[in-house]
């Protein structure tokens, strides 16, 4: 890392000489002026040989870090840039830089109510309309999922601003079970996105146990300045580490589970492992796998489940089994009920007609 620094230092050395036309430069002012520079920086003596500097103008002349300068020699010893207007500093940025760059401001736009990057705002303004000018309407590489409709995200700087600066709120909430608002004291801990939905957990006053609150079913929030604020040991990598999702239950629900794979969806299972507690423990001749992890087994793990279908069977823990059992069950029904609707409907046309 040392030795790159360095490099980049006699870089912007050499092209701020180059660009003074008032002094000629030799190969020797030129390995005086990096040595010069190299001191203040490192605060020693450091010695730069000529074949480095030598070396160093042939890679500013090469296409290896994009700068192409235009170094020539007159008189056969003294160095300028054959453009007067050049610079290292001013190279244009090429169509992969503008991709990039246009997706990164795009992912900081998604941030863009949270007060930390307030101070970005002017500069991502700035480089969006400067990519904007540049891509000529080039259509985006990187689609960000956005969810327009979802609410609760304009309390998400309150509660940064409350976390960052030990400030307790006051939340005023609805559940989705509740048949009416509920008011009390609350201190985050730490927000958490899960799902394109946004959460925060923190402790309410007067209750010991860790709570979890949805950004969206927040109703009112507020600080409050005359509550004392108490500082809380909370480490979220170890709160969630036996969990999918955001619900957290007690260790003594965390279950040993076994799930069967089939041939189609393994390579996705193997590559992409639902939880870090995952591990192989079979691969069949016919293709599947079967899995295990440990898990609590809250909504979202059946979610989980679900979501692969026929794709993916539970072996154990009975209960959990038994409950995606029976959730598919009564899936098939429901289909299997809309079809009898459906022909019913279809022999009622048929008589009238």
């Amino acid at each position: 890392m040392a030795t790159n620094k360095n490099a980049l230092i006699r870089y912007k050395t050499i092209d701020k000489c180059l660009q003074n036309r008032h002094r000629r430069w030799t190969l020797n002012d030129l390995i005086d002026a990096c040595s010069d520079a190299l001191y203040e920086y490192e605060g020693k003596d450091v010695s730069v040989s000529k074949r480095t500097v030598q070396l160093d103008i042939q890679m500013m002349r090469s296409e290896k870090l994009g700068y192409e300068a235009p170094i020539i020699v007159y008189d056969k010893k003294y160095y300028t840039y054959e453009d007067p207007e050049y610079s290292i500093t001013n190279i244009p940025l090429t169509e992969t830089d503008m991709d990039v760059l246009s997706e990164s401001v795009e992912m900081l736009k998604q941030f863009k109510d949270f007060s930390l990057f307030s101070e970005l705002n002017g500069i991502i303004q700035k480089l969006d309309d400067k990519i904007h000018s540049e891509k000529n309407n080039r259509r985006t590489i990187i689609h960000f999922e956005k969810n327009e409709q979802l609410k609760g995200l304009q309390y998400l700087d309150t509660i940064y601003q409350s976390i960052l600066k030990k400030i307790v709120l006051e939340i005023t909430y609805k559940s989705f079970t509740a048949k009416s608002n509920n008011t009390f004291i609350f201190t985050p801990f730490i927000l958490k996105e899960y799902n394109n939905r946004w959460f925060t957990l923190g402790r309410k006053k007067g209750i010991e146990k860790t709570l979890i609150l949805a950004l969206d079913r927040i109703v009112h929030i507020d600080f409050k300045i005359s509550e004392i604020h108490i500082e809380a040991d909370f480490d979220p990598d170890q709160y969630f580490k036996d969990t999918y999702g955001v619900t957290v239950l007690s260790e003594k629900d965390i279950l040993d589970i076994e799930l069967i794979v089939d041939k189609h969806n393994a390579p996705y299972v193997l590559t992409k492992p639902i939880h870090h507690s995952q591990q192989l423990l079979e691969s069949y001749d016919w293709g599947g796998i079967k899995i295990g992890v440990k898990l609590h087994h809250n909504f979202e793990l059946e979610r989980l489940i679900l979501g692969f279908g026929e794709s993916m069977r539970v072996v154990k823990p009975r209960k959990l089994k038994r409950k995606i059992h029976y959730k598919l069950k009564k899936a098939i029904e429901r289909y299997e009920a809309d079809q009898e609707e459906s022909d019913e409907s279809d022999d009622n046309l048929n008589i009238k007609k």
